[in-house]
């Protein structure tokens, strides 16, 4: 008989802890918790209640004591408008004049305190990770890491509550979420030992070595200085200038070009704390790590085509999949995981230095453990309060985790609260809802701005005998935080890096042979669209000598690409074993929470499309009905409910497409009136925009499937329903089945086959 596996037992427990309860939404999206009655409404009531799958941060004091108190008796209440102060306003849409026609008088209070607030209501957003989206959720340990480390949210079954924030980096706040870039990847533990923050991205390493060089990668990165373009990315002269020029960035830059660069959804996407950690067990013992956050659902990326039309239809894209996701109750789930090396003197592991922030440990040398279950569960109540004013820190860390001597993580220890001072006012960022510990907090600091707590005692110092000596300092034995006491080698003082850090190939070389031809054939289009956007020749020539120096292949392609020869190697190709764990490409995943889109008509037979609406349903996947108008299609008990038209319809919203009719143009496809339409042709049989549809749904390489009338529908798109990835038949439940098949795959990759 086989043995008991203790991780999975302990993954189902954590799986049923935050299993959603209750009746949730077919079809997520709402505004409210309620419908919105047609005329204005004038009877007085209190706020409407938030949504079931909005909350908020846990109340808890400035001092981090639980305060019992329900989360909505923090948000606005009563029923009648006030000022900041609580006084009743029974107008608020004139200002005070002297008479109808007159000026506007100095003494208005209520205008000055509007208009004053509105005034100051923006705070300085991020330099960088500005443009992100976030979740509440339940962090629940395997306890499978109690063997290295004596954190007490990583013990068996405990369960701590978190905060996920996930951002794109070089972007403004208002830019479009689905832009090649980097992702932030942040995790705040409310644990009961204080607040630990893992703040990691979606690629393991980064552009630099040395913290000192972060202010040169992110401005040669962001827009020109000069006419503040292009936004929210990486295709223009100041970044390949500055990484042709600095080899140490070949590595990340080609995780960058690579899938990676342009996930299909923060649900589909990897996270890694990027640096190495130092963990210490309860006796003391010390292992050096890498965190790793690995999805349930699998890892899967947009392709390029996909996620260019996806900023321009919906530049919000990740951020409403995250939390329609949630509301639906297709919880997101992450599993993190460690690779643990000894701790020695030299802190390499199979001749990988682990302190050099641009390489990696490929996961068949140091298989990464699963210690716990992140599950996000619940939306933010307000996006401002929450998700703008959430202030991480890599500083922020329990007993039994430590930081290493990575330079590039020394600066971020620095950088973080230097930059939350800025951003939220003052010091006493901590005390914002969001961030506030739910460990007890006596930590001697007292006012500032914004400070919210309201300190008793006479004595903020230490030692003291007038407070009776409180606060104590507590040892290791009660849970005091001792740094790991590692001896430090003597030395010079030196602006140097070990010899270690000077393999800048190496490490990209090992990813692109990691890489399924179909991901090759990515890394090239995105390397001959990102140079191809440059305007100095000698950037785009200096960037084909560094792709020479990680493969041939990759230069060669890159070099026909933008009309240049290709360069030979500057230095001997290193000789590296491929890591088949890096590619996205190749494995079966869950289909939790993928969309379905379904074309209907009038004419459709309905009953079927209701079979198959439910199936996907039962499924855990969201159905969409796509059809000619609003409203419903069909009438009386048979209608149903449409959420999409073929005028608000695009193919990048949805994972798979099934046709249930071969809809005839509708009133409103009229070049005129929407260009996806074209030149109106007399006697038409199919909708121009779902031949559109269909046919970008096809050349994004994703499932479709169709039958009764559906079948003509493809067809008339010009796609052979004989391609791979394209399942036809006179059932469609039966369709459903094998679409829901090719799904776990993500895409159909066969049906484009590569030619690298």
């Amino acid at each position: 008989m086989d043995k008991p596996n203790p991780v999975k037992a302990a993954v189902d427990k954590a799986a049923e802890a935050v299993r959603p309860t209750g009746k949730k939404p077919e079809v997520p999206g709402a505004p409210s918790s309620q419908p919105a009655p047609l005329e204005e409404p004038t009877r007085p009531r209190e706020p409407l209640p938030p949504k079931p799958d909005q909350t908020g941060p846990d109340t808890y004091t400035p001092t981090g004591k639980a305060t019992g108190v329900d989360r909505e008796a923090v948000a606005q209440n009563g029923e009648w408008l006030t000022t900041a102060q609580g006084l009743r306003l029974p107008d608020t849409d004139h200002s005070l004049k002297a008479g109808p026609r007159g000026p506007v008088l100095l003494q208005d209070h209520h205008l000055r305190e509007k208009i004053t607030h509105f005034d100051h209501e923006r705070i300085p957003e991020r330099v960088v990770h500005a443009r992100g989206a976030a979740a509440h959720g339940v962090f629940v340990g395997y306890g499978t890491a109690s063997n290295v480390t004596k954190a007490a949210f990583l013990a068996k079954d405990v369960e701590t509550p978190v905060f996920t924030r996930f951002s794109t980096v070089l972007g403004s706040r208002g830019s479009a979420d689905t832009v090649r870039d980097t992702r932030g990847f942040a995790t705040k533990f409310y644990t009961t030992e204080g607040t630990f923050d893992l703040v990691g991205n979606n690629i393991p390493v980064f552009f630099i070595q040395d913290a000192i060089k972060f202010p040169d990668v992110i401005h040669a990165g962001k827009p020109h200085p000069d006419r503040e373009i292009p936004q929210a990315q990486s295709a223009h002269d100041t970044f390949w200038d500055f990484v042709s020029l600095h080899t140490e960035a070949a590595h990340h830059t080609l995780w960058n070009m690579s899938d990676r660069g342009i996930p299909r959804s923060y649900r589909t996407m990897e996270g890694f704390g990027v640096h190495t950690f130092r963990l210490v067990n309860a006796e003391g013992a010390t292992t050096l790590v890498k965190f790793h956050w690995k999805p349930k659902a699998g890892v899967h990326s947009m392709v390029w085509e996909e996620a260019q039309l996806t900023s321009g239809m919906d530049p919000d894209f990740h951020r409403r999949d995250l939390a329609d996701a949630i509301e639906a109750g297709a919880y997101p789930q992450w599993e993190l995981g460690i690779q643990t090396f000894p701790d020695t003197p030299e802190q390499t592991f199979e001749g990988i230095d682990l302190l050099d922030a641009t390489k990696i440990v490929p996961e068949e040398l140091a298989p990464v453990q699963p210690i716990g279950l992140l599950t996000l569960n619940g939306n933010p109540s307000n996006f401002f309060a929450e998700t703008e004013q959430v202030a991480f820190h890599p500083g922020h860390l329990v007993p039994g985790i430590d930081v290493t001597d990575d330079p590039l993580l020394a600066g971020r220890l620095f950088s973080y609260i230097d930059t939350q001072i800025t951003r939220l006012g003052g010091p006493n960022f901590a005390q914002l809802p969001i961030n506030r510990t739910h460990a007890p907090v006596n930590d001697m600091t007292r006012d500032g701005m914004h400070q919210t707590a309201v300190h008793r005692g006479v004595a903020p110092y230490h030692p003291n005998s007038l407070d009776g000596g409180c606060p104590f300092l507590a040892g290791a034995d009660v849970g005091g935080y001792v740094e790991v006491p590692r001896e430090v080698a003597a030395s010079a003082k030196v602006r140097e890096a070990p010899a270690s850090f000077a393999d800048h190939f190496s490490h990209p070389r090992r990813f692109w042979l990691s890489l399924t031809p179909v991901e090759q054939e990515h890394v090239i289009a995105a390397y001959t669209f990102e140079l191809g956007k440059c305007y100095e020749q000698a950037v785009k020539e200096r960037q084909l000598r560094v792709l020479a120096n990680i493969d041939p292949v990759l230069c060669g392609a890159v070099a026909e690409g933008l009309g240049l020869p290709a360069p030979e190697a500057s230095e001997p190709l290193a000789d590296v074993e491929p890591s088949p764990a890096l590619a996205q490409i190749g494995k079966e995943w869950p289909t939790t929470g993928r969309i379905i889109g379904v074309v209907v008509d009038p004419e459709s037979d309905l009953s079927a499309v209701r079979e198959v609406r439910q199936a996907v349903l039962d499924a855990s996947m969201v159905p969409l009905l796509i059809a000619p108008t609003g409203g419903t299609v069909g009438t009386g008990e048979e209608a149903l409910t449409v959420q999409r038209t073929f005028a608000t319809a695009r193919s990048i919203e949805f994972d798979a497409l099934l046709f249930a009719a071969n809809p005839a143009p509708g009133g409103d496809a009229k070049g005129a009136r929407d260009a996806r339409a074209g030149v109106e042709v007399p006697g038409a049989g199919t909708d121009p925009r779902v031949l559109l549809l269909a046919d970008e749904a096809f050349r994004h390489a994703k499932a479709l499937g169709a039958w009764a009338d559906g079948t003509q529908a493809l067809r008339a798109a010009g796609i052979d329903t004989g391609a791979p990835g394209v399942v036809t038949g006179s059932g469609g439940t039966d369709v459903l089945r094998e679409v829901t098949t090719l799904l776990s795959r993500h895409r159909v990759w066969d049906r484009f086959p590569a030619s690298v």
